[in-house]
């Protein structure tokens, strides 16, 4: 099984949810847990909402998806054209934020790693970010 999907969205926050669920829709056909879903969904949840609160700040962009499915391996690589992380490693820190002035935890990136296999992070200050998360989907068990 190969199939890949390609999106441009709108980067405001009724589109989290549609996101979140578009990506666990297109993942059905591996046969994934409800468990391994609501990991993906969190993960994706969190990646276009640090796209939205942090790389566009006060303006609204676009978000690029592209998701892959390869057998049972999720490949999903979410981008912005915002205004970048300065520092990507202390970025990824628990409880980091440059967000003082809301209610922001800090743990965006920290969700990402805890729910996916892998999370890697590129990003250019003025360019924008991506996002990189694979996710194995456990099969549902019968």
């Amino acid at each position: 099984m190969n199939n890949r999907m390609l999106l441009k969205i709108k980067a405001i926050p009724e589109n989290v949810g549609f996101l979140r669920n578009v990506i666990a829709a297109f993942a059905v056909p591996a046969d994934p847990s409800v468990e391994t879903i609501n990991d993906v969904k969190t993960a994706v949840s969190e990646a276009v909402t640090n796209c939205i609160v942090h790389g566009y700040k006060n303006t609204v962009g676009e978000i690029t998806v592209d998701v892959e499915l390869i057998d049972t391996k999720l490949y999903i690589k979410i981008n912005d054209t915002g205004v970048g992380i300065e520092n990507v490693q202390q970025a990824m820190e628990d409880f980091f934020t440059t967000e003082t002035a809301e209610e922001r935890s800090g743990l965006g990136f920290t969700i990402m790693k805890t729910y996916m296999d892998t999370l890697k992070v590129e990003s250019k200050l003025g360019a924008g970010t991506t996002v990189y998360l694979t996710k194995e989907l456990i099969h549902a068990e019968c």
